[in-house]
């Protein structure tokens, strides 16, 4: 702070010495003007920022505003504190924690010196003279604790002469020349002189010359070892400096270093029967999420918090462990479900407790953001369940860090800007429309950047607004949108049956423009699958310009860009893109990112959150993932899809099973959500079991035709018995499974998981020939059709006339070489949801094929899919309450 010539000199020489051995060193300069607040200000951001490994506040400060300097250098990061002048590392210097601070530079350089002459401090009387919290002080604490008997003397010592005759080992700064006078000294003593004096001397230039405290001429003569003033101390607190900078570097590293991790877990207090999962979360103390994000070694800059239990990371994670090797990628998935579902995520989280907080292994869960219409539905919510969740649940089920509203807000601006263009066109002459398209604002009119990438597409290469021809100006403005071609639909995050047909434009300012349309849920928007699938922010907004919201007249893709809402798309999701920091209940880390729905779109996570876990757990670490439905789904679309865009690798399949659902593929009664289940499903029954394990065997087949190991996980429930759970351990073996195993995770956590845990350690070191179902050059109808046989077990596909059709037009459109994403029922391997078990020889219908080009996807409709859920007679809301007190929300589950 400031400008003082002696400040300057000092730093120069630091500058120099860094520089001389390979230290970047920078000199942040504030003005005399400076305020405290300014300084502390640049403080902190030094302290957050991690290319920092050291900095030093040099004293005085020079400004003309009063500044508390004690202050100033306790606001330091003790961990940065090279000059060592914090409070923390003072206190840590007196009570004798030599290596777990940093000592001032001059008492440490001072030290060395004395240890260079090969004389033993231990035993030997030192006296220092000075009480400085740069210098005495700290130099009297490291003396002590190297065994020597130490005494400090000062201004007010009357016997200084005396003591000084005493000192074997002498250090005095004191700040006044020649202070010591040689005749006191002891002869043989050690003499260090810290002091830097200026006396006048008519034979120099500058009228004056250095000198110590010491009268260096008499003393040298009594010494055996004194250092010079100037070049003996000063040098030395230089190289101090560098060599504490350096020391707080490899601190840096080696408590930074990848993958290498230390997690305080949480113990769990199971209680029997099993509470509610609301109860079990509210009974647990999550971690700060800082403290989470801190233990699997992100830096604090990479991190932004959404209060205690949430937060964000950065991207800019990736780029720092670029060079850093993968962890092993794990995709849990099931057999076909009953509607209850048969607890993948809580698997998903049992499995990944039981591999960090008992298996002690560096790991994360990628797990998919819930939306809130089933969560005030029926369903309820997706944290998992019992001993497995992720906590806080009400927080992972309602607004999380509002990246589902930022969809709905971008959803509906395309779905704005697709009417309202129609509109203006309808309404206006191409002249007119260009004027407003390209208005003049003080005389000059302008193509904006999306503009002129229309102009390109269109073979336009101009850049005047003021030269295009009547043509261009018509093929410019005119999108020519076909609305019988829009499958653009706003959507909301609330189930809502009456928003399924509705009718816009009924408004007399619309000018008798209406149509009908529908209401979507926003996990349904293909902006979701957009997010679920970018591989960075500039990756999303590529795709977010190549989505096609409808055909012209004459049958050409209508995009976002076209609409020239690119960019604003981006401005809503930029924050979106960084995945969701959580935790489970014992403490392991968990991304919540993205929630795209699993049969219109490929229901898996984000690759961003799986790419950033992967780096962060290191090569022996796990990150699992889950993939949406059964295996004949999710999976199929993980490896398909997701693999295929992110290029990661998975190393293990887990698959999860249910007693209850083998029981429904035997030929069990219906299950109905809601409704009690029969007796069937609470008592014994082998030969239901039995009967249904030819779901199970197909759809371990299914995963191991993408060349994967597979370990099954029998979810076991209180009503399963052990002939029941030993029965589909036997058939998942026998039919080709790595191993398959009992896990009792939702009532024990990752206790119940632990088994599991360890034959998925196993399965990773298995051998591994990942590939492909189809080459995404084959034909569309090619595709849809080897999915259909080799995972559904189809004899063969039937294009209903709307499918063919669709084929034709992305063909010619450029969209063939796509891969596909079946929209199936997830209740039955087949296209009806009554055909259980592992049905063979049906013909799979396609409705219809609809695209998501900037998702990146073409999906063939089978049957009818609902894209807006509706409310049951009796929702969840009913239980959903929330504690005026206390604010704790009741209810969810």
């Amino acid at each position: 702070v400031g400008n003082r010539d002696d400040s300057n000199l000092y730093i120069h020489m630091k500058l120099k010495a860094a520089a001389e051995i390979g230290i970047s060193a920078n000199h942040i300069k504030l003005p005399n003007t400076a305020t405290e607040a300014d300084v502390l200000k640049c403080i902190a951001s030094l302290n957050a920022d991690p290319a920092v490994h050291g900095f030093i506040v040099q004293l005085p400060l020079d400004s003309d505003n009063p500044i508390n300097t004690e202050k100033i250098t306790n606001a330091v990061a003790p961990e940065k504190d090279v000059d060592g002048l914090s409070s923390i590392n003072a206190g840590k210097l007196s009570r004798g924690d030599l290596g777990d601070c940093f000592i001032p530079c001059t008492p440490k350089g001072c030290m060395e010196l004395i240890r260079q002459t090969g004389v033993q401090v231990a035993g030997k009387r030192a006296v220092v003279i000075g009480r400085s919290k740069i210098v005495g002080a700290p130099m009297h604490d490291l003396l002590l604790w190297n065994n020597a008997t130490v005494t400090t003397c000062h201004s007010k010592t009357s016997t200084l002469a005396e003591e000084v005759g005493k000192a074997d080992i002498l250090v005095v700064a004191a700040g006044r020349a020649e202070m010591v006078k040689g005749e006191w000294i002891k002869p043989g003593a050690i003499v260090i002189d810290c002091g830097i004096n200026h006396v006048p001397d008519s034979t120099k230039a500058s009228g004056k010359r250095v000198v110590g405290d010491v009268a260096y001429n008499s003393a040298k003569e009594k010494a055996s070892f004194i250092t010079p003033v100037p070049g003996g101390v000063g040098p030395m607190t230089v190289a101090m400096l560098m060599q504490s900078t350096v020391e707080s570097a490899q601190c840096f590293l080696e408590k930074f270093q990848p993958g290498k991790w230390t997690i305080q877990y949480n113990q769990l207090t199971l209680k029997m029967p099993v509470p509610s999962d609301i109860e079990i979360s509210k009974s647990c103390m999550p971690k700060p999420i800082e403290q989470v994000a801190k233990e699997v070694g992100l830096f604090p800059d990479e991190v932004e918090l959404y209060g205690q239990t949430k937060a964000k990371v950065q991207l800019s994670v990736l780029k720092r462990l670029q060079n850093q090797p993968d962890g092993k990628y794990v995709v849990v998935t099931g057999i076909t479900p009953t509607p209850l579902g048969e607890g993948k995520s809580t698997t998903t989280v049992g499995l990944v407790q039981a591999l960090g907080a008992h298996l002690h292994q560096n790991v994360f869960a990628c797990v998919r953001q819930p939306s809130q219409g089933p969560t005030f539905g029926i369903k309820g919510g997706a944290a998992g369940g019992g001993y497995c969740q992720v906590v806080p649940m009400e927080e992972f089920n309602l607004h999380l860090t509002g990246d589902i509203h930022a969809i709905t807000a971008a959803n509906n601006l395309v779905a704005a800007a697709i009417d309202a263009r129609m509109f203006h066109e309808l309404t206006q002459s191409d002249q007119a429309l260009y004027n407003r398209l390209v208005p003049s604002v003080n005389g000059v009119r302008k193509f904006s950047d999306i503009q002129i990438r229309r102009l390109q597409k269109l073979g336009i290469n101009k850049t005047d607004p003021m030269a295009l021809t009547k043509e261009e100006i018509n093929a410019f403005v005119r999108l020519d949108i076909d609305p019988g071609t829009i499958t653009w639909q706003r959507v909301l995050d609330t189930n809502d049956r009456f928003l399924r047909k509705i009718t816009i434009g009924q408004s007399a300012t619309e000018k008798g423009f209406s149509r009908t349309a529908q209401f979507d849920i926003t996990v349904s928007s293909e902006i979701m699958a957009v997010l679920a699938l970018a591989d960075g922010l500039d990756d999303m907004k590529k795709r977010f310009g190549r989505m096609v919201v409808a055909s012209s007249k004459k049958g050409q893709p209508v995009t976002a860009d076209d609409l020239g809402v690119t960019g604003a798309l981006a401005v809503l999701m930029k924050d979106t893109v960084k995945p969701n920091l959580m935790q489970t209940l014992e403490g392991t880390p968990v991304f919540v990112h993205a929630g795209p729905f699993a049969n219109i779109a490929h229901g898996n996570s984000s690759v961003l959150a799986d790419k950033i876990a992967l780096k962060l757990v290191g090569k022996d670490g796990f990150v699992v993932t889950e993939a949406g439905f059964g295996a004949d789904i999710g999976m199929e679309k993980f490896f398909n899809i997701k693999c295929r865009y992110s290029g990661l690798r998975p190393h293990v399949v887990v698959l999860v099973a249910t007693v209850r659902a083998l029981k429904m593929h035997g030929g069990g009664p219906a299950v109905t959500a809601g409704v009690p289940l029969p007796k069937e499903y609470t008592e014994e029954n082998l030969q239901l079991v039995a009967k249904g394990c030819s779901n199970l065997n197909k759809q371990i087949q299914n995963a191991r035709m993408f060349g994967v190991p597979v370990v099954v996980a029998v979810n076991a429930f209180k009503t399963d018995t052990k002939a029941e759970l030993a029965l589909v351990v036997q058939h998942a073996k026998e039919a080709g499974a790595f191993d398959a195993v009992e896990c009792t995770h939702w009532a024990e956590g990752g206790k119940g998981a632990l088994a599991l845990a360890q034959a998925v350690q196993r399965a990773s070191q298995a051998p591994n020939n990942f590939r492909f179902l189809y080459n995404v050059e084959l034909p569309i109808v090619d595709k849809i059709r080897l999915i259909a046989q080799q995972v559904y077990g189809a004899r063969d596909i039937e294009l209903l006339p709307e499918a063919q059709e669709k084929v034709a037009l992305y063909t010619k459109q450029g969209f063939g070489n796509l891969p596909i994403c079946m929209a199936k029922t997830h209740l039955s391997l087949s296209h009806d949801p009554e055909q259980k078990g592992a049905p063979t020889g049906f013909v799979l219908p396609i409705r219809d094929i609809r695209a998501s080009v900037g998702a990146g996807f073409l999906y063939p409709l089978v049957g009818t899919m609902s894209t807006m859920p509706g409310l049951p007679t009796r929702p969840c809301f009913y239980d959903i309450d929330l504690d005026p007190v206390s604010g704790e929300v009741n209810g969810l589950f």
